[in-house]
């Protein structure tokens, strides 16, 4: 079952074959992690959902408050039985339908759905996690490419690309050539006691578990932290890689060609992250 303007129906019921994100992509959506019926972050991901409506000139309806976004979610998880669960939450907004690429207005739509998730807390994978870069196609750095869109043609290449070559992800460039992103969330490089992640500039998205990593990393007094560009020359000389997104938290990369790298910094991570989510739930 889904949420759908309020409405809890059957999914099968909602998608026309007009509907605006099918046609031209023109929607947004929210990969919400899910506690015991209380979204985790949620501050973060309503602020950020707010900024991508306006920067898409999307109208966004007088209702659309934190209080009622969150409602809506309690309401969506309670008719799946999941309030007592972890549970992942997508949160599609879509501009209503009429128009061809210039709408007939600005009004939206949005759905939400969810799904059990295994793991409350974060946990360390300490399984091989094997990396490269794809390099088919380049995302154009600017504000567009920051946000959680459903243009995501580049990203789906790139997870067939992973598949066919035995890989668990890779790490996508910009048309500089930089290393801004994996395929589902953010790249953070380590070396001696520096932790660099890519610049909101060079076209990385925008992410939610991204920013709460920053919070506690400028925390830290042994380490220092740089928002900088990263060459691919600098993946080889780290020593450790990490990924992040709100749904595992912390990803090690074990491998990178013919690197292998520890995990440290990312096992303290999870465990600062996952006191911090206790606070916030």
């Amino acid at each position: 079952m889904i949420n759908f303007n309020g409405n809890i129906i059957d999914s099968e019921e909602v998608l026309s074959i007009k509907n605006r994100g099918y046609n031209y992509g023109d929607a947004l959506f929210e990969t919400i992690k899910v506690l015991n019926g209380k979204p985790l972050f949620f501050e973060d991901h309503y602020f950020r959902l707010m900024a991508s409506m306006r920067i898409l000139r999307m109208e966004i309806p007088m209702n659309f408050t934190i209080e009622f976004l969150e409602q809506e979610i309690y309401k969506t998880l309670k008719s799946n039985k999941l309030l007592n669960n972890s549970a992942r939450v997508k949160l599609n907004i879509h501009r209503n339908e009429g128009g061809f690429y210039l709408p007939k207005s600005n009004d939206i739509s949005y759905i939400i759905s969810c799904q059990i998730l295994k793991e409350d807390i974060y946990k360390i994978k300490q399984k091989a996690y094997e990396v490269d870069l794809f390099k088919d196609y380049y995302v154009t750095p600017g504000l567009l490419s920051t946000l959680k869109t459903n243009n995501k043609a580049l990203h789906v290449i790139a997870n067939i690309y992973a598949s066919e070559n035995r890989l668990h992800n890779c790490l996508l460039l910009n048309t500089n050539k930089h290393v801004i992103e994996a395929i589902n969330g953010n790249v953070f490089i380590i070396k001696d006691n520096i932790i660099k992640t890519p610049p909101l500039a060079d076209g990385c998205l925008k992410g939610i578990m991204r920013k709460q990593i920053i919070e506690i990393l400028q925390s830290l007094p042994d380490y220092s932290f740089e928002e900088v560009s990263i060459s691919p020359f600098e993946l080889q000389k780290a020593d450790e890689l990490f990924l992040t997104n709100v749904i595992v938290g912390v990803q090690p990369i074990s491998k990178y060609r013919k690197k292998y790298f520890t995990n440290e910094i990312s096992k303290m991570l999870i465990e600062k992250l996952n006191v911090k989510m206790r606070l916030t739930s």
